[in-house]
């Protein structure tokens, strides 16, 4: 089984009512990647998933643990202000 049908199959496994998750062949290799449902202008968020790691027998509980850091990482990435901010804005 391929990266990426096996990230497919760990992904099927998975819903959300506010995120969609999918699996494509990116630049360079499988990427996980997740967007907002039904909202225009929010970007797709991308994250790469290696073959050595799709290999391991642990696979299943390794890839729930990332997809979820990841969700984390992609609601973070989407505030729109806060304190941390680097462009002048209050």
């Amino acid at each position: 089984m391929s990266t990426l049908e096996r990230v497919r199959g760990e992904l099927a496994k998975y819903e959300h009512p506010l995120v969609e998750f999918f699996a494509e062949k990116g630049t360079q290799g499988v990427e996980l990647r997740m967007q907002v449902k039904g909202v225009e202008g929010i970007h797709v968020y991308a994250a790469p998933v290696h073959d050595r790691d799709a290999a391991s027998a642990q696979f299943e509980w390794q890839f729930q643990r990332y997809l979820y850091d990841c969700l984390h990482d992609y609601l973070v990435e989407m505030f729109t202000l806060n304190p941390q901010r680097q462009d002048g804005r209050p």
